[in-house]
């Protein structure tokens, strides 16, 4: 029999630990971005009976794990155990507790029983300690920041948030953070041809998230993807503003996808949003920024409808679970990784978990109007994050890609994105009031893969 326990103390009242929990997208939110399960089914709410099913990766294979909620205080405690898994036996306690009128405490207990008895535990005991730790640090650590980030909203009215784009990496993501936060949230859906928005899901929110648009970096720009790419921002949005225009009352707000490409290749300059943008051929680093422009453009028109229009000019966002990061991955961890294209360019990237905190905080600060650089406060050149993440997934990251090989292999999208070089900083975004939680390029690593 093997046990696991884990207590933080968090600062906040155990009520607001406790609705953390109990609120939709809880679970979504807590499931880590460096080893995800996929959730097959669940029964929504905490008291017993609730049942949860996931589907794990196991090697290259699959298993379905089902646990159901066995015990229940309400405030106090939950408890699951296993129905169906790889373990023999599984039981969950989660319980929380006051530590003082502003502050609680959370303890994960687990007990536990690998298969194939003492065997199962001689090879198998020391790695499920290791992953479990390795979890409910990432656990903790989230809950924490959540909890810091939804207090000054804890006693106003809650939200209601109609996002496009809802299924990709940060829509998926802001969903569950917002929902935690006891906000509403409503996916926008499309017409089949991707280009009529539903005006029902809109009426009656307060903040409109706008980001659909087909991937910058997914194959070569052919004239046919680039056509796509123009169709799936510019004209889209130009659709949504139309559709925005239609309800009355409209929501307040509008964030605006767009993305820093709209500076161009602009080497070590430091660039913040008073910096001019790029307005070269419009080829490689030229077409994004051109493409950039006009996206934004289409965005603003939604002032004149009297909304807030804040433009959301995104750098490399980072996380475990997809992204670019996600695509670097497993060369990194087959120690195949290295500086791309002499690695001087400068990266501007941010932790995804900094992008939620930051649409959050924007979307509730009337003062902020037009771009935002969501990007951290440190940039780093190629060759640095590659180094960075090298040293986080404990792997050499010495294999050089030149600049002709990933030219040859991606055309005109390597110059525009790959090797092009920003070096953007979040001025606005600082000047506003927003705190990083990962400023460094190494915390932001280390968060989203689970480094120690």
């Amino acid at each position: 029999m093997g046990s696991f326990s884990k207590r933080t103390e968090f600062d906040a009242p155990v009520e607001a630990l406790w609705r953390f929990h109990e609120r939709p997208g809880a679970f979504e939110r807590l499931n880590p971005p460096f080893d995800p399960v996929e959730l097959v089914e669940r029964t929504e709410g905490l008291e017993v009976g609730s049942r949860t099913t996931v589907r794990l990766k196991v090697g290259p294979a699959s298993q379905l794990w089902t646990a159901e909620h066995v015990g229940y205080e309400r405030g106090a405690m939950f408890q699951d155990a296993q129905t169906k898994g790889p373990f023999a036996k599984w039981v969950h306690t989660h319980r929380m507790s006051p530590v003082s009128p502003t502050r609680s405490a959370l303890e994960d207990s687990i007990e536990y029983e690998l298969p194939l008895g003492g065997l199962g535990a001689l090879f198998g005991g020391g790695f499920t300690q290791r992953t479990l730790e390795r979890l409910f640090r990432y656990r903790h650590a989230l809950t924490a920041l959540d909890l810091q980030r939804h207090a000054p909203h804890e006693p106003k009215p809650k939200l209601t948030f109609a996002i496009t784009g809802a299924t990709g990496l940060i829509g998926t993501a802001l969903t569950a953070f917002l929902r935690g936060g006891g906000h509403a949230v409503r996916p926008v859906k499309r017409s089949a041809d991707g280009m009529r928005f539903d005006p029902e899901a809109i009426a009656g929110a307060d903040v409109v998230v706008h980001l659909a648009g087909a991937s910058i970096a997914d194959g070569r720009w052919t004239p046919e993807r680039k056509g796509t790419l123009v169709k799936s921002r510019v004209e889209v949005t130009r659709s949504l503003v139309e559709t925005l225009r239609a309800l009355s009352p409209r929501p307040k707000v509008l964030l605006a996808g767009s993305a820093i490409g709209i500076y161009g290749d602009r080497g070590a300059d430091v660039l913040d949003e008073r910096s001019e943008v790029d307005r070269s051929p419009s080829k490689g680093a030229g077409f994004l920024s051109a493409l950039c422009r006009d996206w934004e453009a289409e965005g603003r028109s939604a002032e004149g409808l009297g909304m807030r229009v804040v433009t959301l000019r995104t750098g490399i966002v980072l996380s475990a679970n997809g992204g670019a990061l996600g695509k670097m991955l497993p060369p990194f961890k087959a120690g195949a990784g290295g500086p791309l294209g002499g690695g001087q360019a400068y990266m501007s990237w941010i932790a995804l978990e900094d992008v939620l905190g930051a649409i959050l905080h924007l979307a509730t600060e009337p003062k902020v109007s037009g771009p935002v650089n969501l990007t951290a406060p440190a940039p780093a050149t190629n060759a640095d994050f590659t180094r960075a993440l090298g040293q986080a997934l404990g792997r050499p990251a010495v294999v050089p890609v030149p600049a002709f090989a990933l030219k040859t292999l991606f055309g005109e999208m390597a110059e525009g994105t790959i090797l092009a070089s920003q070096r953007v900083l979040p001025k606005a975004l600082e000047q506003s009031g927003f705190r990083f939680a990962f400023p460094t390029l190494d915390s932001a690593l280390r968060f989203t893969l689970g480094a120690d």
